[in-house]
């Protein structure tokens, strides 16, 4: 076989290789959102709302809340996280929660708190969704209450009446991303009757503090198992709600799950990216969904990816191809200038963001 036709069969094999990488990492189409009355915008100016049936309307999004206690507030980003966590308490106090003066936890993350003082502050919201023992729509982020609560019990193992006697951050000692320095697998007989705390909320009882203020990213938390009860559950609730929300998982399966189910939601893939690790089947998956080669599956609108990557050839590759890109999760000023000439939309943390 001749050299040039070596060359050929490369030059073809290459090319065909790039056509399948582009089709399976491609977003939703225009004409599919079109279909379905999805629509963005973007590059918007922050603050600038735009409502209409399924956008991600133009506004920086708090992670898990604007909060006191939690994700982010570590010693590497004190510089400004004082300035986040005093607007965090102001805001929560604001609307209803706490006393600015108190010592301990007014907003932790993913609280009711925390909510209404994104919602006082004009944030969006990014939040996550679990299930508890009992078939309750939880928002919650881990697993497990270790590092949120000191008690070392898994959400699903959970009923809604059990978290409900677990207060979040109970010690104001610990607010960043550790856990507690006192862990404990006991539950509380009671809810606390002095005092303030805030819990683990429903769902529910989120939508009914946001009531449409501010517009929500909601992710279907769940790990390699396609949890499809979560699913329904929460869909059912959503679609009661008036508001603006977008969806996402690191999941492809749930985000194909809106795109059979609910076309018309705006949906959205959460990635990173993934060490090159080939031990097993699970690393292997991990791997490609890093790269966004199971994108063929939700076909989404938008790719939420941790920042760092925000110039990785799958991130710049699904941009250019139509894809909305949000930023997650930035800490700082100078994350954010650096980040943003990758991304769209940003959700942040641990400081007030620029413009």
């Amino acid at each position: 076989m001749s050299f040039g036709k070596n060359v050929r069969r490369l030059a073809l094999f290459g090319a065909a290789a790039a056509g399948l990488g582009t089709w399976a990492l491609a977003p939703r189409g225009p004409r599919g959102r079109s279909n379905a009355l999805v629509t963005a915008t973007p590059g918007g100016v922050p603050g600038q709302e735009i409502y209409e049936n399924g956008p991600i309307p133009s506004v920086y999004y708090a992670h898990r809340g604007l909060h006191d206690s939690g994700s982010g507030l570590t010693a590497g980003y004190l510089s400004e996280s004082v300035d986040y966590v005093t607007l965090a308490r102001e805001m929560a106090v604001k609307a209803g929660y706490g006393d600015v003066n108190s010592k301990g936890a007014i907003a932790p993350e993913n609280s009711l708190a925390a909510f209404a003082a994104a919602c006082e502050a004009g944030f969006g919201i990014e939040l996550d969704l679990q299930l508890s023992k009992d078939g309750h729509v939880v928002v919650v982020h881990d697993d497990d209450l270790a590092r949120v609560a000191g008690v070392n019990r898994r959400i699903s193992d959970l009923t809604y009446a059990q978290l409900c006697r677990i207060p979040l951050f109970p010690s104001p000692a610990k607010a960043g991303d550790s856990h507690m320095e006192q862990v404990t697998d006991v539950i509380p007989e009671a809810a606390e009757d002095s005092g303030y705390a805030q819990y683990v909320p429903l769902l529910t009882e989120v939508l009914d503090v946001v009531d449409g203020r501010v517009p929500l990213i909601i992710e279907y938390k769940m790990g390699d198992d396609f949890d499809e009860e979560l699913m329904k559950r929460a869909d059912a609730i959503l679609q009661g709600y008036q508001g603006p929300y977008v969806i996402e998982s690191f999941n492809p399966l749930a985000v194909n799950w809106y795109r059979l189910h609910r076309p018309e939601v705006c949906r959205g893939q959460l990635s990173a990216p993934e060490q090159a690790s080939f031990k097993g089947v699970a690393d292997v998956q991990h791997w490609l969904a890093g790269k966004l080669m199971f994108n063929w599956l939700g076909r989404p609108d938008f790719i939420a990816y941790d920042w760092h990557g925000g110039d990785s050839l799958p991130v710049t590759t699904a941009r250019s191809l139509g894809a909305i890109t949000v930023s997650w999760t930035v800490r700082s000023s100078a994350e954010q200038e650096a980040s943003d000439p990758y991304f769209d939309y940003m959700i942040f943390e641990s400081f007030v963001p620029l413009g």
